[in-house]
């Protein structure tokens, strides 16, 4: 994936041996796979100047502003990523022939098909598209549910339901030729909460996104609508308009909206192998002011740094932010932005499960705190739910139409 192979320098970081890849024994779940471990270290209040320099600024943050009960627990860092070698051998031919190109929504790659865009990444734009289109597996669904806390700790179901994906970035018998630009679809059926039951939504997402594609299906009206292409700092309706629309997954949203730069690689502690967090019920995990530290994973991890600026004649409420991304799988762990009063004013994270029969390292859940009013967000929160993230079969691309909508909507 263009990660060092090699240890850190220390021995706290392990050389990567090939990762992770085994079929889990019937009866046993994907959070079961690390439950002999121990954490080696925690960090809070208490500690937290001895290890500043590998802390991002939103965790030392929220060591702050919770001293009392917000802490880290690090645990031995395990080097699981590992991708089919069908996705290696993409990102071989990627290295040699991918790059940017400009678009009406900024530079998008061309050329890149099938695994990392840009292995050796060489700008901050290219280790960006390397997290948009990382591996996480063709074709997969989920129950899941969205919960907004507020400052005052009361709990709310904003969303739940079933999310179908599939990645055509990823279509093994397809080719970078062929490869026409949409490189995510998705579907969403809401059951709950009652105000959201039976809404319907899809979406198209292309490298170029003026031609990105959603659709909803509003049970009150019974008919399907066209949405206009949600951007940058627009609300995102599915967290009860907390998250901004490019703020899922740490960071989903158009290049062109910010000056990218790649600042280097750092050792950090990052949430890795969060399995362990789909253990608990959903009201243990997501506490009053943050996750749980009991049901979170840390570990010390090799990360890029990516620094974005808000450019020049363009508008958006955080005009810098900084994302942390895995060097093994590119996918952005952390995320801090910055507004226009220059605060620190939102921490992004995600959670990254092992999943050994993929196999992929994956963030499933991921979130984002509001450090100047103590409301947060856990979004597609897999606790409890029948189909926490299950590989399937290639759906149809007529499951993510609107016809397909129109057809099963129901009052």
């Amino acid at each position: 994936m263009g990660a060092e192979a090699e240890g850190g320098a220390n021995g706290s970081i392990p050389a990567w041996d090939g990762g992770r890849s085994i079929v889990l024994k019937p009866g046993t779940s994907r959070g079961d796979v690390f439950a002999d471990d121990r954490p080696i270290l925690s960090i809070s209040m208490k500690n937290l100047d001895e290890h500043a320099a590998q802390l991002s600024d939103g965790t030392k943050a929220l060591m702050r502003k919770y001293p009392e009960s917000y802490r880290i627990d690090v645990y031995p860092t395990r080097r699981t990523a590992a991708a089919p070698q069908a996705v290696y051998d993409g990102t071989v031919r990627n290295a040699t022939q991918a790059r940017l190109v400009e678009s009406g929504s900024g530079r998008v790659p061309e050329d890149a098909f099938g695994g990392i865009p840009f292995p050796i990444a060489k700008s901050g734009e290219e280790a960006m598209w390397n997290h948009r289109l990382r591996w996480r597996g063709y074709a997969f669904q989920r129950d899941f549910g969205n919960y907004l806390v507020t400052a005052d700790g009361q709990r709310v179901v904003v969303d739940g339901g079933r999310f179908d994906v599939q990645q055509p970035y990823y279509d093994m018998t397809g080719s970078a030729s062929r490869f026409a630009g949409e490189y995510a679809l998705l579907r969403i059926t809401s059951g709950e909460p009652p105000d959201r039951k039976g809404v319907g939504y899809v979406e198209r997402d292309n490298v170029n996104a003026d031609k990105n594609g959603s659709w909803a299906y509003l049970p009150g009206q019974r008919r399907v609508r066209k949405l206009p292409n949600a951007c940058c700092d627009t609300p995102l309706p599915s967290s009860a308009q907390f998250l901004a629309s490019d703020e899922p997954d740490v960071w989903d949203g158009r290049m062109d909206r910010f000056d990218w730069k790649l600042v280097g690689k750092v050792e950090m502690y990052v949430p890795y192998n969060t399995n362990a967090s789909l253990r608990p019920a959903v009201e243990t995990l997501i506490g009053r002011s943050h996750l749980n530290p009991d049901h979170v994973r840390w570990e010390l991890h090799r990360v890029w740094v990516v620094e974005a600026t808000l450019a020049e004649g363009k508008r958006h409420s955080m005009v810098r932010s900084r994302y942390y991304l895995d060097e093994d799988t590119w996918m952005a762990l952390l995320g801090d932005r910055w507004n226009a009063d220059g605060k620190l004013a939102r921490t992004l994270w995600a959670l990254p499960l092992w999943l050994p029969d993929v196999p992929a390292v994956a963030a499933v859940t991921s979130g984002a705190y509001d450090l100047l009013t103590g409301t947060w967000i856990a979004m597609s929160v897999l606790n409890g739910k029948r189909e926490p993230y299950k590989m399937v079969p290639p759906f149809a691309d007529a499951h993510f139409t609107p016809d397909a909508l129109a057809g099963e909507g129901v009052r």
